[in-house]
């Protein structure tokens, strides 16, 4: 491939992982014609469509599906190349694109982040909120937080704080309605503010302490979102019990908004975990970024 396609590569990369010539032209600072003329000099360079484009979403062909996965090796370690380059810079700078839930932006990064880019000027912070795991490098971020043990082997992940209590609570309106479950097995005869992490998934399960164990708990939804706030504020206005990272509702319990039931049966699970392929050299960016939050909330192992 002549070396003048390198771009235009690049290009298409950029546009498949966001399916979009407008969210992609907006990340590479071009207009949405001239990208998507760029793509379409490739495909009359190469002789091959390597995108189906539609009104509504762009999409790859098969043979665009088979190019971008021979491509994409060489572009991350071009960009990795590029990376440890600008790493000799006195100064960490540039976009830090970051995949978690709402939740944990709530607690590990939102009361820090003006302290962060108090220090860190240069440093532009993305927070992309989603419930899904998502593949960090298809999709274009630097790395992506999630409880540890929901992660894979495949990936390098570091604790950022202590490990996480599952809290389940009513509101003083629902108490005074319905009363409160004496145990986990009361809560099939309750309504109950369920999670459902992903679209095509069944709500998640709540669990609790049996013992020395954790187990699955089966219960009666009134309501299911997979919106942290909207949990949170239906639980409060007595739409039914509710469970969450105690550290999330913690300013509600102590308020008393929320009342906490089933406090014996409250799991513990692993700290808060930041993971990056294993595989990525690792910005400095993300570095200065990781090491702040550990600073911030303290580490267990790792």
């Amino acid at each position: 491939m002549s070396p003048d396609l390198f771009p235009a590569v690049a290009a298409f990369a950029c546009v498949a992982r966001h399916a979009s010539f407008t969210r992609a032209a907006a990340e590479l600072g071009v207009s949405t014609s001239a990208l998507s003329q760029t793509v379409r000099t490739l495909e009359s360079r190469l002789g091959a469509r390597l995108l189906d484009r539609s009104t509504r979403r762009v999409g790859l062909t098969e043979v665009g599906q088979r190019f971008l996965h021979d491509v994409r090796p060489s572009l991350d370690g071009l960009a990795s190349a590029m990376a440890a380059v600008t790493e000799t810079r006195d100064v960490p700078a540039g976009l830090l694109r970051i995949n978690l839930p709402r939740a944990i932006a709530d607690v590990l990064i939102m009361p820090h982040l003006a302290a962060f880019q108090a220090q860190y000027p240069d440093v532009i912070v993305e927070l992309q909120c989603d419930n899904r795991f998502v593949d960090l490098v298809a999709a274009g971020f630097d790395a992506g937080f999630r409880i540890g043990e929901s992660l894979g082997k495949d990936v390098v992940a570091h604790p950022i704080g202590g490990p996480q209590r599952i809290a389940t609570f009513i509101s003083p309106r629902y108490a005074r309605a319905y009363g409160a479950p004496a145990t986990p097995a009361d809560l099939l005869q309750h309504r109950c503010v369920s999670v459902r992490l992903d679209h095509d998934r069944s709500p998640m399960r709540w669990e609790f302490m049996q013992g020395d164990r954790i187990v699955e708990v089966d219960t009666r939804a009134g309501m299911i979102t997979n919106d942290d706030s909207l949990l949170l504020a239906a639980a409060i206005d007595g739409v039914g019990v509710g469970c969450h990272f105690e550290s999330i509702a913690s300013p509600h319990l102590q308020s008393g908004a929320l009342i906490p039931v089933l406090r014996d049966y409250w799991p513990t699970y692993s700290p808060f975990h930041v993971y990056y392929p294993s595989r990525m050299h690792m910005p400095r960016k993300l570095r200065v970024f990781i090491d702040f939050l550990r600073e911030r909330h303290g580490t267990v192992g790792g």
